[in-house]
């Protein structure tokens, strides 16, 4: 990102000592603490944390919406004037002509039953003395400024004609539409595909220039932050740990938590490692929040002072010497931690966070690593041997040619079949033993219907499945059964795949039940299967809600082992987590394979994660595979613009990088597969046909199918003008 914004001495909004506690039968929950910060005219300002941390109330906190049985203690002052406390007709005229905010889940933030039209000319009414006519008029270049296609038709839609990439960006037109002087926007990107994250990002981007407004960017991808701020704090149990420049805090974090976060990411831009470094152990309870530092019981440098007294925010000056950091200094690099000068600039996050094939959330301190390696091992019953010489990869799953239609029916009593969606269009692919396989794409193209065709979850319209030479297809679900052993899934959303009434280990025993295996005793198996991924065995008799998110997704993988299965579909399984979290299921997927020579086909729109944990890697597009190839020869020589794009919208955590980085542009959404388009179905977004290729070049693209053309050693692309690009 390039500042055009002139940074200037005026304090757009300052927040001091913020706190905000809600009541509940358990007593007091402080889930905002002393919070301050200040921000400066066309400044922006990074929040970031695990959930929990208090980001987005504090942020609710500062436009006044937080219910009323909240405590809310402090001072949030915008442009000199203090808001904190107003009452709800006086905030009400703040909100939207001087601060707007842009919610995470655009669809709950736009009214249904309004057009698009309608709701942005209201925001400029409601601030605003003119006519209905300018007002549209108005609503119309807000369209524009936020790079819609069409205005003119959009103003005429309702939302849920838009797709969410277009949602969000109303929502933003909406926010900058009496140009407010600062601009809050929580979680903005979160649930979008990375293509569309940067559309958005750059709508945000737009938003700033044209209204000259401070913007407080609330989220968990440090990518973001990277590229979009130029300061940045990280919050923790609450409260802000540490706080400064993006480069400061990103090249020398000076407390732990914050080298965790960022040893905790795979990083697209470095090489794979073998080993990602998560932060062990889970956030504070609300509820329970430790003495002292409220990382402490999470820190490796952790010492008796930090379980006795919570360190304040110093800043760290040339000379060593820390002083405390005063309330106009917003732009010092301070920082919560008792021990911050033992951190150096050449301090890694492995150095201090030691990885090793225990890291999970449901350890809590570093002894109690001690002897896991040997639960691994005990639980690992049936695993094939590691010695001897290895065998040449048998292929496991193969599907050839997967085509699967789902009818549409017109409205009414009768609901005739009118057409088809071809979610998945001819795909076919391998995978074999001890591999994993990664399907990646955008939402909608087709990632998780081919997976769920793969173990006959959803019935193919033609084409063939086969398991070790089996065919699948036509199979019914009794003679499905004695597979199931083999072939198991675990979902994106472990809390919705869990059956909340029953208790962790009758869910882990089910399995054995249905499946009348004789593995000896099943309260041993779960007990077994629990320390195998990391959860404490008398948590057993707990139920679903009494866990966090990343401990569900621990959970429906023990569920997933119980029978020994060969081969493992994991549809999205670490999308939903905090990165400190992902990056302790990744490790334990990763120890799983090496200890069970398990088979996963990991369905993922993060090629972050892909690189780090993929062999191979197959990238569809509305609903057929456009590239396939080694993990290494993907991303160092992608051939397909479609994957070339994916790859450049990755933001990387690295402020200089991702600030200087070319990026290759995808405009538009991902077309309708009801009516896809002729030829290449990318071409209606690729930027190569659309700046590149000759009328005769294009008339080709627009008339024939390219098909997957081999360029040696197995990777193969479907574009008629493919060529290698390097851009990490």
């Amino acid at each position: 990102m390039t500042t055009e914004n002139t940074i200037t001495t005026d304090t757009a909004l300052e927040v001091d000592a913020l706190s905000v506690t809600f009541p509940s039968d358990d007593g007091p929950l402080p889930a905002v603490r002393g919070v301050s910060y200040t921000l400066r005219r066309g400044e922006a300002l990074g929040i970031v944390g695990e959930s929990g941390s208090g980001k987005s109330v504090t942020s609710m906190a500062v436009m006044g919406l937080l219910p009323k049985n909240a405590k809310v203690e402090g001072s949030v002052r915008l442009m000199g004037e203090e808001i904190l406390g107003l009452p709800d007709k006086a905030i009400s005229e703040v909100r939207g002509q001087k601060i707007a905010m842009i919610f995470q889940d655009p669809l709950t933030s736009l009214n249904p039953v309004y057009t698009i039209g309608y709701q942005i000319a209201e925001a400029v009414l409601a601030h605003n003395a003119v006519g209905k006519q300018k007002a549209w008029e108005r609503a119309r270049e807000l369209l524009e400024i936020v790079g819609i296609p069409s205005p003119d038709q959009r103003l005429r839609q309702y939302p849920h004609e838009l797709s969410g990439g277009m949602r969000q960006r109303v929502v933003i037109a909406i926010a900058m539409a009496n140009d407010p002087d600062v601009i809050i926007a929580d979680e903005p990107t979160t649930a979008l595909d990375v293509t569309v994250q940067a559309q958005v990002l750059e709508a945000l981007q737009s938003a700033r220039r044209e209204t000259g407004a401070a913007l407080v960017l609330i989220t968990h991808d440090l990518g973001v932050v990277a590229g979009q701020v130029e300061r940045v704090a990280v919050m923790y149990g609450g409260r802000i740990v540490e706080s400064g420049p993006v480069e400061e805090v990103f090249y020398r974090p000076r407390m732990p938590y914050a080298l965790g976060l960022l040893g905790s990411l795979p990083r697209l831009d470095e090489e794979r490692a073998e080993r990602l470094t998560p932060i062990l152990g889970t956030p504070p309870s609300l509820v329970a929040m430790p003495q002292g530092c409220t990382f402490a019981p999470r820190c490796p440098m952790a010492r008796e002072q930090c379980h006795e007294e919570e360190p304040v925010l110093l800043r760290t000056l040339d000379g060593g010497d820390r002083v405390p950091a005063q309330p106009g200094d917003s732009v010092a690099h301070v920082a919560a931690c008792h021990f911050s000068d033992e951190l150096r600039a050449e301090t890694r996050p492995e150095d201090l966070f030691r990885a090793t094939a225990a890291d999970t959330e449901g350890v809590e301190t570093v002894e109690e690593l001690d002897g896991v390696e040997a639960q691994v091992a005990r639980a690992a019953e049936g695993a094939p041997s590691a010695g001897g010489p290895e065998p040449e990869p048998e292929v496991l799953l193969r599907a050839e040619d997967l085509v699967k239609n789902f009818p549409i029916r017109s409205k009414g009593l009768l609901k005739r079949k009118v057409g088809d969606v071809q979610a998945v269009s001819g795909v076919s692919l391998e995978l074999r033993e001890r591999e994993t396989l990664a399907l990646v794409g955008e939402s909608g193209c087709g990632k998780s219907t081919t997976a769920r065709m793969l173990l006959n979850l959803v019935r193919l319209t033609s084409g063939g499945v086969s398991y070790l030479g089996k065919p699948l297809q036509g199979l019914s679900d009794k003679q499905m059964r004695p597979l199931r052993r083999d072939l198991q899934i675990v979902f994106q959303d472990p809390f919705a795949s869990l059956d909340p009434r029953m208790t962790v280990a009758d869910i882990i025993a089910e399995p054995m039940l249905i499946h009348r295996t004789r593995n000896g005793d099943a309260k041993k198996r779960v007990k077994e299967l629990l320390e195998l991924v990391g959860l404490n065995p008398e948590h057993g008799s707990r139920y679903p809600h009494e866990f966090s998110g990343g401990q569900r997704q621990r959970i429906g993988v023990a569920r997933a082992l119980s029978l020994n299965p060969k081969v493992l579909v994991l549809d999205e399984p670490v999308s939903a987590l905090d990165v400190s979290i992902q990056a302790g299921v990744i490790n334990l997927l990763e120890d799983l394979q090496e200890e069970l020579g398990l088979s996963y086909l990991f369905v993922s729109h993060d090629l972050s994660v892909v690189k780090h944990i993929a062999d191979r890697v197959a990238v569809m597009y509305l609903g057929k595979i456009v590239e396939t190839a080694t993990t290494e020869q993907l991303f160092e020589a992608p051939a397909h613009p479609y994957t070339q794009a994916l790859i450049s919208a990755i933001p990387l955590p690295d402020p200089v990088k991702e600030r200087t980085r070319e990026r290759i542009v995808v405009t538009g959404d991902v077309p309708s597969p009801a009516e896809p388009p002729s030829g290449c179905r990318f071409r209606t977004r690729c930027p190569k046909f659309a700046n590149e290729l000759s009328e005769t070049e294009r008339d080709k693209c627009v008339d024939q199918v390219p098909e997957l053309r081999e360029r040696g050693s197995g990777h193969r692309d479907a574009c008629h003008y493919s060529e290698v690009v390097e851009l990490l």
